[in-house]
Formats: C-alpha cells, sequence, structure tokens
C-alpha cells in the first residue's frame, strides 16, 4: 500500500518517529479497533485513534447525548443533543480523518452479542462506566482471545490496565474478582467525575491501542495504573495472575458470559 501525498502530509510526525515510521503508520491503517461506550472515555479515544489514522474503528453505545455529557465527552457538542451517541461520535472522528471507517453499533452490549461484535477486532477499549459491562467485556475478549484496554474513572481518580492472550498477565478478573455488592462503589453520575479525568485515561487507553498495533513501547500487562488528579500522582502497579481465575486460568469454571444486574449505590448511606 502506497501513501498519497495527503496522507504523508497527514501522518508525517507518526512516519519520522523511529518506533511507528512507514510500517506502524501501514499498520495502524490497516488495524481495527472496538471502543465500547461513547462517554467520557470513549470520546477522548475515539478522537485520537481516529486522528491516528486506525483504518477501522466501531464504536458501541446505545445511548443519545444529553446535556450533563458536554462536561466530559468532548467527542459530542451542544447542537448534538438527542443525536445518537455514535451517529455524534462518527460525524466527529470522520470530520478530523476522513480516511477512517467508522462502524457504529446503537445497541446495549450483552452475553448474546458481544461476541459477535468483537470477533472481528484486532484491540478492544473498554470505555463503559458501570461493573456488569466491565466485566462481560474482559471475559468475552478472553474468552475470545482479542486483546483489550480496561479503564475506569471516579471523582478525580482514574485507573486502566491491558491484556492481551498468551501475555501470561492478569485479567480484569484476577484482579477485582466479581463485581461489587450493592451500596459499595457509586457510579459517575451519583459520585461525579471531573471532567479532564476523562481525558487523561481516555488517551491512555488510545494510547496502549496504539502501541499494541504498532509493536512500540511497553503495554499495561501485568500492571494497574492509577491516576490521583488532587496529587499529581501516577502509581503502576505490579499484579499477579490468579492461577484460578474464573475465566483466564488453564482450567476456567466461567464457561458461559454472564449479564450481571446493574446495582445502585445508595450515597445517603
Amino acid at each position: 500500500m502506497a501513501f498519497s501525498n495527503e496522507q504523508l502530509e497527514r501522518y508525517s510526525r507518526h512516519i519520522i518517529l523511529k518506533e511507528v515510521g512507514v510500517k506502524g503508520q501501514k499498520k495502524l491503517l490497516n488495524a481495527k479497533v472496538l471502543i465500547i461506550g461513547a462517554g467520557g472515555l470513549g470520546a477522548p479515544a475515539a478522537l485520537y485513534l481516529a486522528a491516528a489514522g486506525v483504518g477501522t474503528i466501531g464504536i458501541a453505545d446505545a445511548d443519545e447525548v444529553d446535556l450533563s455529557n458536554l462536561q466530559r465527552q468532548v467527542i459530542h457538542a451542544t447542537a448534538d443533543i438527542g443525536k445518537p451517541k455514535v451517529e455524534s461520535a462518527k460525524e466527529s472522528m470522520q470530520a478530523i480523518n476522513p480516511d477512517v471507517n467508522v462502524i457504529t453499533y446503537r445497541e446495549y452490549i450483552y452475553s448474546k452479542n458481544i461476541l459477535d461484535i468483537i470477533k472481528d477486532y484486532d484491540f478492544v477499549l473498554d470505555g463503559t462506566d458501570n461493573f456488569p459491562a466491565k466485566f462481560l467485556i474482559n471475559d468475552a475478549c478472553v474468552k475470545a482471545g482479542i486483546p483489550f484496554c480496561h479503564a475506569g474513572i471516579i471523582r478525580f481518580r482514574g485507573q486502566l490496565m491491558t491484556w492481551v492472550p498468551g501475555a501470561a498477565a492478569p485479567c480484569y478478573r484476577c484482579v477485582f474478582k466479581e463485581p461489587p455488592p450493592k451500596d459499595a462503589v457509586p457510579t459517575c453520575k451519583q459520585a461525579g467525575v471531573i471532567g479532564a479525568m476523562a481525558g487523561v485515561i481516555g488517551c491512555l487507553q488510545a494510547m496502549e491501542a496504539v502501541k499494541y498495533i504498532t509493536g512500540a513501547g511497553e503495554l499495561l500487562t501485568g500492571y494497574l495504573l492509577t491516576y490521583d488528579a488532587l496529587t499529581n500522582d501516577f502509581r503502576k502497579i505490579k499484579i499477579p495472575k490468579d492461577n484460578h481465575c474464573g475465566i483466564c486460568s488453564d482450567h476456567p469454571t466461567i464457561t458461559e458470559l454472564k449479564d450481571y444486574e446493574q446495582v445502585a449505590c445508595d450515597l445517603r448511606k
């Protein structure tokens, strides 16, 4: 595949990097990345992956844009209120880079459809905001052998980790085992989140995808990266693989995907 003159100019800052170069940029243009969630995390990740020239980007979200989203979901604008998030996201991504093929999934991701959706992608970004979805994405990606990057944000804190098949690294379930019980952890809607936190962590997710595709640098496999915006502390915490994990161990006990119930947290307690 030969680059057009426009592509050579568009991706010139990538091409001059020895870690990327022409070969790496071609890998990006041939890659397929799925983003589940077009919200706070998915928004900056989608914009930067589109700008980077990832050839095919899938984006899945069943919701519509509302006014409260705009404080952090930078892929949407005021004029997009009421529009399906996936359509708003697609318009923004293709406005940045018409090279990119954006595939939209305006639907909820469940145990019955997730494997069919993720099977054609090279890498998955978990941009969801609830534990049932995070455990489902983890279990489906591990089961299908598709690498993914988990992330979560709340208040002034964020975290992320990456799982790659064959890396002997822990998956999300190795670390967190099961969804928390009722009233244990509030959602961002209940507890709040500083808008720029979504940008910090979402961009780090995009960086993990770019590194995986190009082979540049080291991924967050075997580590949980945390960020506290109030203290400006990043911590890279080494985490062990659970040899008895229900999904990624040599003898998994989870043989079918499960839809966990989303439990509400009563902050008045």
